[in-house]
């Protein structure tokens, strides 16, 4: 098992290299990680990183969203990442795997981090088409299946499950956001 990781930036390379392992699904992939609470801390550190990029990204490129103010794109994001988490802890407990909750929210968060790196990336260099869209997406269900099979080590139907519970969570949320932070009628009819 690799030494635990001493500063951010080695604790960042080591779960860059598991974001990689889980992508490809390697079986060491748990070993890159911190699951620690230390490790859990800059686990959300570099979520909230990606998600303050993401906010932000609109107003730098002129994209459909960067009429609607930073402060709620941020509380959307944070509405949207804890019913995510209400819902995949609500799946967990149902199979007596709350253990693998926190191990779940450090490989996560990190994927977001490299994620929201990769896609904002290929924004910037303007390959966000539907080409991008799609493999970004794809690999985004790549990860957070092998996150929970080999991070978690769900069996398969319970990471349907999970995947499940996700989607509906993620529903939910934008359901609750919508009417907590109403989405201006202007941007929602410039959305392709």
């Amino acid at each position: 098992m690799p030494q635990r990781p001493s500063h951010i930036f080695e604790e960042m390379l080591a779960a860059a290299r598991g974001i990689a392992a889980v992508a490809i699904g390697d079986k060491r992939a748990p070993s890159y990680f911190d699951f620690s609470p230390r490790g859990l801390a800059g686990s959300f550190i570099a979520f909230l990183v990606a998600t303050a990029f993401s906010a932000y990204l609109p107003r730098l490129t002129g994209g459909p969203s960067a009429d609607v103010p930073t402060s709620r794109l941020l509380l959307m994001a944070g509405l949207l990442f804890a019913v995510q988490l209400g819902f995949s802890a609500l799946v967990l407990r149902q199979f007596k795997r709350l253990d693998g909750f926190v191990p779940y929210l450090v490989a996560d968060n990190w994927a977001t981090f490299f994620v929201t790196a990769v896609s904002s990336l290929l924004t910037i260099l303007g390959l966000s088409g539907d080409g991008a869209v799609l493999l970004v997406g794809i690999l985004v269900l790549v990860i957070e299946i092998n996150i929970a099979r080999l991070v978690v080590g769900l069996k398969g139907w319970q990471i349907v499950m999970l995947l499940l519970a996700q989607l509906v969570g993620v529903g939910f949320g934008l359901l609750l956001a919508g009417l907590v932070v109403p989405i201006p009628a202007d941007l929602i009819a410039a959305s392709p």
